[in-house]
């Protein structure tokens, strides 16, 4: 039989838990409000830039430090890929010119 679960654990089932935060060197793109979101699993990177970014401005989403994820994959699967051990997924937002000039 499945094991049953809370009302607060669905909850967080259909969600992942997300930190972003400013890359260190930013000199273009202010910071944000709020740095942890709770994400459906059914948004696209896509979607999820639009939400809780800037619309209005160019910018990269690092995942880990360490890469661009593809738009097009859903945040289950960005979830599933790169979880960090205490449950989050960690990006970092950076404008183009960060990385676009010298």
């Amino acid at each position: 039989a499945p094991e049953l679960k809370t009302f607060r654990e669905m909850s967080f089932l259909s969600f992942s838990q997300v930190i972003i935060e400013r890359y260190d060197k930013e000199k273009f793109l202010p910071p944000l409000d709020k740095t942890k979101f709770l994400v459906p699993h059914e948004l696209t990177m896509t979607q999820f830039n639009r939400m809780a970014l800037l619309p209005s401005q160019a910018f990269y989403l690092l995942i880990n430090n360490s890469g661009l994820a593809s738009m097009s994959l859903t945040m289950a699967q960005v979830y599933k890929e790169h979880q960090d051990e205490d449950g989050f997924v960690y990006m970092t937002y950076a404008s183009q010119e960060m990385f676009g000039s010298s």
